[in-house]
């Protein structure tokens, strides 16, 4: 896709950020009310952890099937069904009664999430004035970085403070608010490029060895960030000796980081290549969580670390997409939307080997150096590709 007209279509890109918070806000609150949803359901904390983990597997099996049901539909009517899957599952989250209702509408919340901002980034670079794609894939991601500083402290709270089953029905309310502002500001007569079913499956794009090492680096490097994330809480109240209010606070600066770092990202893939500019945050990334492994003990430094985190993960967001999307020429949907099932086996893996430190007697900041030997084998990758791209262009000129 691409545009041909001389403009943004602001209010359209807005309602796509809409939606990324209400994904956002229901990806993420529920790491907050987990003791309350284990109380009200009379099971351990550990067992509640599963409807983390259903969700995310349900990002990653949602996402290329979803692509495939709702390859004959427009862009907007996609997008709109995707919304409304999401509004209606997490509607209905907000009242299950025992665990196994719980762990089915979890997963089914989580199916059209990795598919909505695949879609999503490949409808903004269109909705996009050319040469801008970058820019308008930041303010579909701000929405995901915003429920980060507001959506998720605010549903946490509601869940504390009333019960956990509002916070769903937050999400819910996202969800009606997305679908609304989807039906009257994303146009239809300017999307109506869809992606032949046929070429979806025959596509060259999908059997690109570039796309395929491209989702192994999601996967294994923002493995590096999840490695972090998933353990700031015991970083904070164990390493630093913060009080455990004090954790919010982090989660929040963290938050703000990843806004600013996502629209650097933007900027940087206008600046270079979007895998070498992958790379240099990949870099970054092992740097940062390095020194955070040896300096996050200080109270006041830890802050700094974790909104330093922040703008250096998110700064990965857009270029990682726009080279997916590049790769995967003539499935761009299906491919987008496969890399956001790497984000998720990114967070799956990362949690992981971030803890197998602690398995061994460690203490939790060795979650960083693992997070760091993670984000430097992703780095290792773009290098690798970016190799190949040379070669491959030399190739060419011989040819010619």
């Amino acid at each position: 896709m691409s545009n041909t007209s001389n403009y943004t279509n602001k209010k359209a890109l807005l309602s796509l950020a809409i939606g990324g918070f209400g994904i956002g806000l229901t990806e993420f609150v529920i790491m907050g009310i987990l003791p309350n949803i284990a109380n009200s359901m009379e099971i351990s904390i550990p067992k509640a952890g599963h409807f983390i983990a259903i969700y995310a597997l349900g990002v990653v099996i949602g996402a290329p099937v979803m692509a495939r049901i709702t390859n004959n539909l427009n862009p907007k009517k996609t997008l709109l069904f995707l919304m409304l899957w999401f509004t209606i599952f997490n509607t209905l989250s907000a009242f299950s009664g025992n665990y196994w209702v719980m762990m089915l509408f979890r997963f089914l919340s989580g199916m059209p999430h990795g598919a909505f901002f695949g879609i999503g980034a490949v409808v903004s670079g269109y909705l996009a004035k050319p040469g801008k794609a970058a820019r308008a894939m930041a303010i579909m991601f701000s929405g995901l970085t915003i429920a980060n500083i507001l959506g998720v402290p605010l549903g946490t709270y509601i869940g504390q403070e009333l019960h956990w089953s509002y916070s769903f029905i937050l999400a819910g309310i996202a969800g009606i608010a997305t679908l609304s502002s989807l039906y009257s500001w994303m146009p239809k007569e300017d999307l109506d490029e869809v992606e032949d079913p046929e070429t979806q499956s025959t596509s060259p794009g999908l059997k690109n060895k570039k796309l395929w090492a491209l989702i192994i680096l999601t996967t294994v490097g923002t493995g590096g960030f999840f490695a972090w994330y998933s353990y700031i809480a015991p970083l904070a109240t164990s390493v630093a000796k913060l009080p455990e209010d004090n954790v919010g606070y982090i989660m929040i600066v963290a938050g703000i980081g990843m806004f600013f770092g996502n629209f650097l990202g933007a900027r940087m893939t206008e600046i270079f290549n979007p895998v070498k500019s992958v790379v240099i945050s990949m870099l970054c990334m092992t740097a940062i969580l390095l020194l955070n492994s040896l300096f996050a003990s200080n109270d006041v430094v830890i802050f700094i670390l974790s909104f330093s985190i922040g703008v250096i993960t998110f700064t990965i967001a857009a270029p990682i997409q726009i080279a997916i999307i590049k790769a995967a020429k003539g499935a761009e949907k299906l491919g987008s939307s496969m890399n956001q099932s790497a984000f998720n086996m990114g967070n799956a893996s990362g949690a992981y080997f971030g803890g197998l430190p602690m398995v061994f007697g460690l203490r939790v900041n060795y979650a960083s150096v693992v997070g760091a030997i993670l984000a430097c084998i992703g780095a290792g990758i773009g290098i690798s590709i970016l190799y190949s791209m040379k070669a491959q262009k030399k190739k060419e000129a011989l040819r010619s």
